[in-house]
C-alpha cells in the first residue's frame, strides 16, 4: 500500500530503518490487528500500534470508564468516566493518527462469538481481564489460525508471549500453544483482582509497548518473535527473563491425549 506524502514525513523515523523502511511501513499500513480490552495493557497498546500506522485497529471491550481505571489507562481522561472504552480509545486514536481506521465492538469476547470477531483480522493482541476471557482468545486463535501477542499484569512484574501455533518452528515440529504453557486457568479465586492485590501503573505501560513492538515485528517482519519464551519481568528489580517452552502433545487443544496434562510451571498472571 502506497504512503501518501504526509504519511511518508509522519512515518519518517520507520522509513530510515533498514530493518522497516518503505515495504514494512506498507505492511503496517495494511495490516489488520484486534485488540481484546482497552484497559491497562491495551491502552498503551492501541496508542503505539496507531502512531506506528497499523491501518486498521479493531478494539473489543464491553466496559466503561471509571476513575480508578486512570491511574493506569492512559489512552482515556477524565472528562471520559462513564464512557465506553471501546468509543474514548477510538477518539484517542484519531487524534493521534487520522490515517488508521477503529472498529469498535462494544461487547465482551465468548467462545461462541469468537470466531466472527477474529475472522478479519491478521494478528490478535490479548490485553483481557479476566481468565475466562484469556482462554477463548487462545482456543479462538488456534482453532483460526490466527497469531497472537498475549501479555498479563501482577502487582510488580509482567509478562509477554507470542503465540503461532498455526506454524511450525525449524526441527518441524509444531509452535507451542498458550495451554502448552498453561493448560488450564487456575482455580476460581485463587489468585486476587486487581482491585485487591493493586498493580503499579508505570508497569501496564511497559508490558502494553512490549506488546506493540511484538505486534509491529510481526506485521513489518523483522527480528525474532517471542514465540516459545515467555518474557517476564521484574519491577521491583528491574529484571527481564526469558523462559523457553515448547510444544506439549498432551495439551487441551492436541485432541486425544496420551497421558495426564502436564502441570504448569505457575498460573498465568491476573490480567488488570
Amino acid at each position: 500500500m502506497a504512503l501518501n506524502s504526509e504519511e511518508i514525513e509522519r512515518y519518517a523515523r520507520h522509513l530510515v530503518l533498514r530493518e522497516v523502511g518503505g515495504p514494512g511501513q506498507a505492511r503496517l499500513k495494511a495490516g489488520r490487528v484486534l485488540v481484546i480490552g482497552a484497559g491497562g495493557l491495551g491502552a498503551p497498546l492501541i496508542q503505539y500500534l496507531a502512531a506506528a500506522g497499523i491501518g486498521t485497529i479493531g478494539i473489543v471491550d464491553d466496559d466503561t470508564v471509571s476513575l480508578s481505571n486512570l491511574q493506569r489507562q492512559v489512552i482515556h481522561g477524565t472528562p471520559d468516566i462513564g464512557r465506553p472504552k471501546v468509543e474514548s480509545a477510538a477518539e484517542a486514536v484519531a487524534r493521534l493518527n487520522p490515517h488508521v481506521r477503529v472498529e469498535t465492538h462494544a461487547c465482551r469476547l465468548t467462545p461462541e462469538n469468537a470466531p466472527a470477531l477474529l475472522a478479519d483480522y491478521d494478528l490478535v493482541a490479548d490485553g483481557s481481564d479476566n481468565f475466562a476471557t484469556r482462554y477463548a482468545v487462545s482456543d479462538a486463535c488456534f482453532a483460526s489460525k490466527k497469531p497472537l501477542v498475549t501479555a498479563a499484569l501482577g502487582a510488580f512484574d509482567g509478562s509477554l508471549t507470542t503465540i503461532r501455533a498455526h506454524e511450525t518452528g525449524p526441527t518441524g515440529e509444531p509452535n507451542p500453544t498458550y495451554r502448552c504453557l498453561f493448560p488450564s486457568p487456575p482455580p476460581p479465586g485463587s489468585v486476587a483482582p486487581c482491585s485487591e492485590a493493586g498493580v503499579l501503573g508505570a508497569l501496564a505501560g511497559v508490558m502494553g509497548s512490549l506488546m506493540a513492538m511484538e505486534v509491529i515485528r510481526a506485521l513489518a517482519d523483522f527480528g525474532e518473535p517471542l514465540v516459545g519464551r515467555l518474557l517476564m519481568v521484574d519491577a521491583r528489580s528491574m529484571r527481564f527473563e526469558t523462559l523457553a517452552y515448547a510444544w506439549d502433545p498432551d495439551n487441551p487443544l492436541n485432541g486425544v491425549k496420551t497421558g495426564p496434562a502436564a502441570e504448569p510451571a505457575g498460573h498465568p498472571l491476573p490480567p488488570r
